[in-house]
């Protein structure tokens, strides 16, 4: 079954369409969860979630070719971790001004596999993970970001400051056991 007549047969409740699109979609769409939500039971709430909500409005969607149907369960997967995060109050934002952008040591990330600097990011508080991951993974804008957690663009600018600044000081730690790891 191509994902066009999925989409199709998804519009009539057809349970083996859902089947086909939730196994093509739901590792990427669980990664996607897990980089909001750290605990693993959570992250698969909201993508089971997220997953009932594109089938519930499944009518609006039209099928635009390949991607389209990621680029859309995305989106879903982005808010309903979100509001996860607001039902949870995980949210912990300070309003404060922001220091000048940390420069990041691209040489240190050329050496971590996306599992290790996953990994790092999930280490994050949840207000500096969840701007980081909108702003740098996402490309969400401040004022985007600002809008989506109800917050305002400073604090959305100070958070990502401060999240890079912790991933700074977490790098080097992290550098240092991988260099002996693999002896480079």
């Amino acid at each position: 079954m191509d994902e066009s007549k999925a989409v199709l047969k998804c519009k009539q409740n057809d349970r083996k369409a859902q089947r086909f699109l939730f196994d093509a979609y739901s590792n990427g769409m669980l990664m996607i969860c897990l980089r909001y939500v750290k605990n693993q039971a959570d992250a698969e709430e909201v993508m089971l979630s997220g997953f009932y909500k594109f089938y519930d409005s499944i009518d609006r969607f039209v099928y635009g070719g390949t991607g389209s149907i990621g680029g859309w369960l995305k989106k879903i997967m982005i808010n309903e971790a979100l509001m996860f995060l607001r039902r949870q109050q995980q949210f912990h934002f300070v309003e404060e001004g922001y220091a000048e952008e940390l420069p990041v040591d691209n040489h240190t990330l050329d050496h971590l596999s996306a599992g290790e600097i996953f990994k790092l990011i999930r280490n994050l508080p949840s207000g500096y993970r969840t701007v980081f991951n909108l702003f740098v993974v996402e490309g969400y804008s401040h004022k985007e970001i600002a809008e989506a957690l109800c917050i305002t663009e400073g604090t959305s600018k100070s958070q990502l400051n401060k999240a890079r600044g912790m991933l700074q000081k977490m790098l080097p730690k992290e550098y240092c056991s991988y260099e002996r790891q693999t002896g480079r």
